[in-house]
């Protein structure tokens, strides 16, 4: 992206504001942050924002700005920082949404590379741990495309997480001929060191990273794995009323045996277990705040095997550099792979073809900008709750129930600050979770769960009041736990298309679930005070906090009321996006039918997040490995019957 030095500038002068200053913080300017910065923002696929960015920078530095955010006629280049300050808080706490959202967008972004780029070793983060010298090589042999290519199968895969993973294996093996094309790169063990900048900028989706009005962030992997390799490895099954609730939607399948079969494989195969539980010092505190209350909690099911834990484990959301987290490359995608399944990596589909009603392939490009097209007998699309619906809107579906009732578990979280040092980045990465509010009304409610916190996960969401309240607060990481709850969204939004083809996300709080985000703020500050934390805050942006002793909870759960629900109000990411494809009895409410295969176009298939009813109400990844597991199987029976007619047909 190119901008003028003014615009360059103003960024410069925004950046250096948001970030520490002096007493052993280096500056942005020594850490580079605005070249990063910049580059990350080139990585965006939208012209539009990129231009609106541009737009913003322009008029940044002038009097017009500078008299909406409080400073008189005076350029913003010009004030001292406090008055610097006072202008970015003027936008985040504006009466306007989108100055709240610019504000928001501005503050990650700025502090999340500031603390990747090398301003973690002035607040007493370990850093990265390097790549094992012995990492065993890449197993996996890869398609490379590097000319104009055309190919033919029996089924194309759009994407290689939860959901394509063990769709690819289940066909494969049964004897189809399969091909999995994924947009992301591969890694594995030796390209894992534990570095936030490698894994944010290489592993995760650079966009969407949110919701259009910035309420909520959004985290989705890219790289061949998809999500399961930076995920948590927690591994619920899909709870029984969930079941019952989704095939009351009119998928039956739900309920039957051949799903439990389905998840009983899945967890086989993932090697699903609560042995490697081990709280670290982080998560006992969320462990002794429920038995001082008497509370639910359990050891997390976690899909891993022979599993490190200690410090090692801590650093398994940028990669598990030991190969215990049984991600889809090391289970179903290695299954494909050796039952002869051919892997194409660096690749977007732009869309589906479609002849007759029914899909018959899929068009694509490459990085280097090959044309890629595979003809095939059925498509699969396991591109994530986001990707998919774009793709399908790019393919001339028109069903308005394609990129309709996206849920996002909305996950706000609470911090305790503790006297004692907990290193918060370092054991199992998630080891015990409490149900106690699992079940408000009527199935809805929240999860306490809690993460290995390193900055990145820090600055996504610790309020910003000042650069000195924000580094003094990033200096306690040291001593923090957080307790994120995750809330079972009822409400829901959409995933639309601009006219560039990119997916553009909607969502906003429904007053159903922004009742059970206050009460699960309200139980995790229970948590923390019954463990013996000294100071609890509220992830919100004007950062209500208390101090156990000094202050009441009654008191704090009144600053939180103020300090408001709103979007970049309430600071909230998504973990879990799903149900912007979903299957039903119904096409008037449902993109799927109860196989999975779209009502609009035949042998199209949607196998992934995409697909749920509702909101699973726990980390999905069973439930969509599940559900691709038992709709492949179908697929499979139904390929393998009609070969000879169904190659006729194409003929």
């Amino acid at each position: 992206m190119v901008l003028t030095q003014r615009q360059r500038q103003a960024l410069q002068d925004i950046v250096t504001t948001f970030c520490p200053e002096g007493e052993g913080f280096p500056s942005p300017q020594e850490l580079h942050v605005t070249d990063a910065l910049l580059e990350a923002i080139d990585a965006n696929p939208r012209a539009i924002e990129k231009r609106q960015l541009v737009a913003l920078l322009g008029l940044w530095d002038t009097e017009v700005l500078g008299a909406l955010g409080g400073a008189g006629l005076r350029r913003f280049s010009r004030l001292p920082r406090s008055e610097r300050e006072r202008v970015l808080l003027s936008w985040c706490d504006s009466r306007l949404a989108q100055r709240r959202a610019v504000f928001q967008a501005l503050r990650k972004a700025s502090l999340l590379f500031y603390y990747m780029l090398g301003g973690w070793d002035a607040i007493g983060y370990d850093g990265p741990l390097g790549r094992l010298p012995d990492a065993p090589p890449k197993p996996l042999t890869i398609t490379l495309v590097t000319e104009e290519t055309r190919l033919s199968c029996d089924v194309v895969i759009v994407g290689s997480g939860a959901g394509g993973g063990p769709a690819a294996a289940v066909l494969s093996q049964a004897g189809l001929e399969v091909i999995v094309v994924e947009s992301g790169d591969y890694y594995d063990d030796e390209d894992f060191d534990g570095s936030e900048l490698n894994a944010i900028t290489r592993f995760y989706a650079s966009a969407p990273t949110a919701t259009v009005d910035h309420s909520v962030g959004l985290i989705a992997g890219h790289c061949l794995g998809g999500g399961t390799v930076v995920n948590y490895s927690t591994s619920f099954r899909t709870p029984d009323n969930v079941r019952e609730e989704w095939a009351a939607h009119g998928v039956p399948a739900f309920i039957t045996d051949e799903y439990t079969r389905s998840l009983d494989a899945v967890c086989e195969r993932q090697g699903v277990t609560q042995e490697f539980s081990q709280p670290s010092a982080r998560e006992q505190k969320l462990q002794d705040g429920c038995l001082a209350l008497g509370w639910h909690v359990d050891s997390m099911p976690r899909g891993v095997r022979h599993c490190a834990q200690g410090r090692e484990c801590g650093y398994c959301g940028l990669g598990c550099r030991v190969g215990a987290k049984q991600s889809t490359l090391k289970t179903w995608l290695s299954d494909a792979h050796a039952a002869g399944a051919r892997l194409i990596i660096r690749t977007r589909v732009d869309r589906v073809l479609v002849e007759r009603d029914a899909a018959r392939g899929i068009v694509a490009v490459t990085q280097d900008g090959h044309r890629v097209m595979i003809r095939a007998r059925a498509v699969i699309v396991a591109g994530g709750a986001i990707q998919t619906p774009a793709l399908l809107k790019r393919s001339g579906l028109s069903d308005p129930n394609v990129g309709s009732h996206l849920r996002l578990h909305p996950t706000a979280a609470v911090l305790g600050i503790f006297d004692e040092e907990l290193k918060p980045w370092e054991g199992v990465m998630q080891a015990v979770y409490s149900d106690q509010f699992a079940d408000l009304h009527d199935g809805y409610g929240l999860k306490f769960e809690t993460a290995a916190t390193h900055p990145h996960l820090m600055t996504a969401y610790a309020p910003w009041r000042s650069g000195h309240q924000h580094a003094e607060l990033m200096q306690s990481l040291t001593h923090i736990t957080p307790i994120g709850l995750l809330t079972r969204d009822r409400g829901g939004g959409q995933v639309k298309v601009g006219w560039d083809g990119e997916p553009i996300v909607h969502y906003a709080l429904s007053d159903f679930d922004r009742g059970h985000v206050r009460t699960g703020i309200d139980g995790a500050a229970q948590l923390l005070e019954a463990s013996g934390a000294r100071r609890i805050v509220s992830c919100q942006a004007s950062g209500p906090s208390y101090q156990p002793g000094r202050g009441t909870r009654q008191q704090f759960m009144a600053e939180v009321d103020h300090a408001g629900y709103g979007p970049g109000q309430l600071i909230l990411h998504s973990f879990h996006i799903m149900g912007s494809a979903r299957m039903g009895g119904d096409p008037a409410v449902s993109a799927c039918d109860p196989s999975g295969q779209t009502w609009e176009v035949r042998d199209l298939y949607v196998f992934d997040g995409s697909s749920f009813p509702t909101a699973s109400g726990v980390n999905p990844q069973i439930s969509i490995q599940a559900i691709a597991h038992m709709g492949a199987r179908h697929l499979a029976e139904r390929l393998g019957a009609g070969v000879e007619q169904s190659q006729r047909s194409a003929a």
